[in-house]
C-alpha cells in the first residue's frame, strides 16, 4: 500500500502529472480543492527555469477536463442535470447561466474554490452555451490564474521549497490525499443516489 501511494505521489509530482491532475480537477468525479494550485507552486519552485511550462500544462489539462464535462452536459441536456447536481445548487447555476453571456461565464474560471467550476461547466454544456467562445475565454482565464501563481512561485521559490518539503507539510499532503479520496468517493456516491432518485420519479 505504501509503495502504491508513493508511486501515485511521484506520478502527480511530474509535468504530465500536472496535466492529469488539472484535467481530473475539471471533472465532477474528482474533488481536490486547491490541489492543482499547490502542485503548480511546488513544480515551479523545484524547477524555476521552466516556470513558463507548468501554467501551459495545467491550463491544457484543465481545458481538456472541462471539455469532457461540457460534452457530458450537452449530451444529458437540461433534464439530465439533476442526476449530477443537487437541486439547490442547480437553481443557482441556472440563474448564472441565464443572466450572463458565454464570455462572462467562462471568465469565472479564474475563480478559486469553493466556486463549483465543474458543475458550472456541465450546466453550460446542458444549456448549449457557445462552446467556441466559452472555451477561448475559459482557457485565457485559467492561464492568467496559473500564470500569476507560477510567477510568484518562481520569485519566492527558494523560500517556499524547504517549507513544502518539511515533514509537517508532507504529513499535511498525506492527509490531503486521504481527503481527496474520501471527497471523490462521496461525490460518486451522491451522484449515484441522485441518479437513482431521478429515475424513481420518472
Amino acid at each position: 500500500m505504501a509503495g502504491l501511494f508513493s508511486s501515485l505521489l511521484h506520478l502527480f509530482l511530474s509535468w504530465w502529472g500536472a496535466f492529469l491532475l488539472a484535467a481530473l480537477d475539471s471533472t465532477l468525479l474528482f474533488v481536490a480543492p486547491f490541489g492543482i494550485d499547490v502542485l503548480l507552486v511546488y513544480l515551479v519552485a523545484r524547477d524555476p527555469d521552466r516556470f513558463w511550462l507548468f501554467p501551459l500544462l495545467t491550463t491544457a489539462g484543465s481545458v481538456t477536463g472541462a471539455a469532457i464535462t461540457y460534452w457530458i452536459g450537452a449530451k444529458i441536456g437540461e433534464k439530465g442535470l439533476p442526476r449530477f447536481i443537487s437541486e439547490r445548487r442547480l437553481k443557482r447555476l441556472q440563474a448564472r447561466v441565464d443572466g450572463a453571456g458565454a464570455v462572462a461565464m467562462a471568465a469565472t474560471a479564474v475563480m478559486p474554490p469553493p466556486f463549483p467550476m465543474s458543475a458550472f461547466v456541465l450546466t453550460c454544456g446542458a444549456f448549449d452555451v457557445n462552446a467556441k467562445r466559452f472555451f477561448l475565454v475559459f482557457a485565457g482565464a485559467r492561464l492568467i490564474r496559473f500564470g500569476i501563481e507560477a510567477v510568484l512561485a518562481r520569485q519566492y521559490g527558494e523560500s517556499i521549497l524547504p517549507v513544502l518539503r518539511s515533514d509537517t507539510v508532507q504529513a499535511v499532503i498525506v492527509g490531503f490525499v486521504v481527503l481527496v479520496i474520501a471527497g471523490t468517493t462521496f461525490a460518486v456516491v451522491q451522484m449515484w443516489r441522485r441518479t437513482k432518485a431521478v429515475r424513481s420519479r420518472q
